[in-house]
């Protein structure tokens, strides 16, 4: 009887084992696989930033206004660290783009940017032997790479308590009339965690998590590009000059740039792409997860291997480019070649669904800023140095920067 009752059980386990199983394969087969958006519903705002472009003009003009007049109380005769001050002036720019105001714990905040870009640069011991953890406890890579995020994160919630207290101060009646605001990304982002309308809801910590890829992402590469973009002009004084000449002939002595105002600089937008082809500011831009088995160029690359794009070297590919190592904003000219991802020999942000969403304030920060340097100052090499000695090696890494900053003497030609 026992046996009996026992072969019951086993019969009716198996068959609700069976059964499930049926159902799981006619859910299968009854659900194709959807083919997605390029863009990820979950996160809209996110990925369309560049629809928020022209909100922050009036931050990108004041903060390029307050470099110009750093620079211009250089005493007469020294040089200026231009990296350093490119640098700060972006990072000021993304900061009150995110939480409205400059952050009062800037310096900190880039200090330990720099060090996370640098402990992420490269590959390390642990990547070659992944399996060794013997190599990950003595390699302190991970280690470094911990604190430099518990850092960040404790430095990204000193600015979101600022960001709040300046809310807070905008609310009292006190100091309504005094303290004035502007609308930030973190409003935004504010709006639509308390709107909770997603299906995936957006936590506060996915804010600060945000916030951080947002400012390390926005800093390092438009400053990467527009030092790069200096250097470049300082070793071709007839692109320097040309540059200088349509800035200063079309704005006519106004005593301030504005965005407005640089619609129709071609030049001085042919002179951002061919920085960027030469200087991408991700030089393998960012890794690709290969979705399925495909042969590239008689090479198997199987299904979920990653794949990294040499933008760098496509940018110098003597098969797409006459003179590709010559500094000539020219070769744009009556050119349909674009850089937002329709042309594969030029894809300094990327293409397709993983094309930076940031491209369209990227280039707005970095043609602000390199028309007010230019507008405003005339440059020279330090110590009667001749273009061609311009030191220009590159830091190779996530972003290629200057292996040495930029010291330069700046006259003041329009004033502010």
């Amino acid at each position: 009887m026992a046996m009996q009752q026992l072969v019951c059980w086993l019969c009716a386990f198996l068959a609700l084992v069976l059964l499930k199983l049926l159902k799981k394969r006619g859910a299968t087969t009854a659900a194709p696989a959807l083919k997605l958006p390029p863009s990820p519903s979950s996160l809209p705002f996110i990925h369309n930033l560049h629809h928020l472009l022209h909100s922050f003009h009036r931050v990108r003009e004041e903060e390029a206004g307050r470099l110009v007049a750093a620079i211009a109380a250089t005493p007469p005769g020294e040089t200026v660290n231009l990296c350093e001050q490119i640098f700060w002036v972006i990072a000021d720019s993304t900061m009150r783009t995110m939480i409205g105001e400059r952050f009062e714990r800037r310096d900190e905040f880039l200090v330990v940017l720099a060090d996370i870009v640098k402990i992420a640069s490269g590959f390390t011991m642990a990547e070659w032997f992944p399996s060794s953890w013997l190599v990950r406890a003595f390699g302190g890579t991970r280690r470094r790479g911990h604190a430099g995020y518990l850092t960040t994160y404790e430095l990204v919630e000193s600015a979101y308590r600022q960001r709040q207290k300046r809310k807070e101060a905008m609310a009292a009646p006190s100091t309504r009339n005094a303290v004035t605001g502007e609308e930030d990304l973190m409003d935004e982002l504010m709006r639509i965690h308390e709107e909770g309308d997603l299906e995936v809801p957006l936590t506060i910590g996915n804010i600060k998590a945000v916030t951080i890829d947002l400012f390390g992402a926005g800093t390092e590469t438009s400053a990467d590009a527009l030092q790069w973009a200096m250097s470049e002009l300082m070793r071709n004084p007839r692109v320097m000059q040309k540059a200088q000449a349509e800035l200063r002939d079309k704005l006519g002595g106004k005593p301030t740039v504005t965005e407005a105002g640089l619609a129709d600089m071609t030049y001085l937008k042919l002179v951002v792409k061919e920085t960027l082809r030469l200087h991408p500011a991700l030089p393998l831009l960012v890794p690709r997860e290969c979705n399925e088995t495909c042969k590239i160029m008689g090479y198997d690359v199987p299904k979920g291997f990653v794949v990294f794009v040499n933008a760098w070297a496509i940018g110098r590919d003597p098969k797409f480019w006459d003179d590709p190592e010559e500094f000539k904003p020219e070769r744009f000219e009556n050119s349909t070649v674009d850089l937002k991802g329709t042309d594969f020999e030029f894809i300094p942000f990327g293409a397709g669904r993983r094309l930076c969403p940031g491209l369209a304030f990227g280039l707005a920060s970095i043609e602000i800023v390199l028309a007010v340097l230019l507008y405003h100052f005339d440059w020279e090499l330090p110590d009667g140095m001749a273009p061609s000695e311009l030191d220009m090696t590159e830091e190779m890494g996530i972003t290629i920067r200057r292996k040495n900053d930029l010291y330069l003497r700046p006259t003041v030609r329009i004033k502010v």
